[in-house]
């Protein structure tokens, strides 16, 4: 089968299009043909060989975190799952024609979700409800700061933390405060203008997903006591001031998923789509996807 192979760290050249061995599900795990992968920061992050410390690869290796597909064959054991199912996943080795991964990965879609379009939810919208329910953890009423609110992370911690009944102020920069306050929350703040900033109430968290100098200022707007929820490591001088800080990263979560794929058939949760790509041309599609700004690129095999 065709796989995107990379071949060490670097630039978008390290990436190649290549002939590897089809895999074969163990017991509990599921063989999906795959419609479609989406990219994500990890991916150009684990290419440029930014995580090296905390995901060591054996090189080459294939990379891709979510897809969506066709179930193909079940391994061992497997009752909750059949040929034929659609379904989308957290996975590893996301850029290829074919994947393996345990049955807890994958969720079922509903009939109305379009199979090649859930590719762009699996890795955000876990990550992002996960930073909220998880990492954050408010009750109802709370006043929390999502920061990178418009990214696919940031929108699933939104749709979260409204589930909660959560007071949101979406966190992002100051010309796309218009396209922010159409999420529904109770007020945006632009994190580039110190002026805008004071306008923030009192916190009792921010879920963060940007990080950065702008995030260290946050902290100030923190109640003593309150929560920091991380996908980008831990903010400096948090603890210091007194802060519940969770740095976390997405886990897979089957039931939860399969939740937040009929929130996305009903139009609660909406992930942009900038563009769809064929697999072979996976090197343009993570420089438009590093570049920003695009909405989701995703890869069809």
């Amino acid at each position: 089968m065709k796989a995107i192979v990379l071949t060490g760290y670097g630039d978008v050249d390290c990436l190649e299009l290549r002939d590897v061995p089809e895999p074969h599900p163990a017991a509990g795990e599921l063989k999906v043909r795959v419609a479609a992968a989406s990219i994500n920061p990890v991916d150009w992050k684990i290419r440029r060989g930014d995580m090296k410390s905390v995901l060591a690869l054996k090189l080459p290796a294939m990379t891709g975190r979510d897809v969506s597909g066709e179930v193909i064959e079940v391994g061992p054991g497997v009752t909750a799952f059949k040929v034929g199912d659609r379904v989308m996943g957290l996975v590893n080795g996301g850029y290829a024609e074919q994947v393996v991964a345990p049955v807890d990965a994958w969720a079922r879609l509903p009939s109305s979700l379009d199979l090649k379009d859930a590719a762009a939810l699996p890795l955000v919208a876990l990550t992002g409800t996960q930073l909220l329910e998880e990492g954050v953890n408010p009750s109802r009423g709370d006043i929390v700061l999502v920061t990178g609110a418009l990214g696919g992370v940031g929108r699933a911690a939104v749709h979260a933390a409204k589930l909660r009944g959560v007071k949101v102020w979406a966190g992002v920069r100051a010309k796309q405060k218009a396209d922010a306050a159409r999420l529904g929350v109770e007020g945006v703040v632009a994190m580039d203008d110190p002026a805008d900033l004071d306008r923030l109430p009192t916190l009792d968290a921010i879920a963060d997903t940007v990080g950065g100098g702008v995030t260290q200022r946050l902290l100030a707007r923190v109640k003593p006591g309150g929560t920091i929820g991380s996908v980008v490591g831990e903010p400096p001088g948090a603890k210091e001031k007194g802060l519940k800080v969770h740095a976390m990263f997405a886990h897979p979560d089957s039931k939860r998923l399969t939740q937040l794929g009929e929130d996305a058939a009903k139009g609660e949760l909406v992930i942009p789509i900038g563009k769809r790509m064929p697999l072979a041309e996976a090197r343009e599609g993570q420089k438009l996807a590093e570049r920003g700004g695009a909405g989701k690129v995703l890869l069809l095999p």
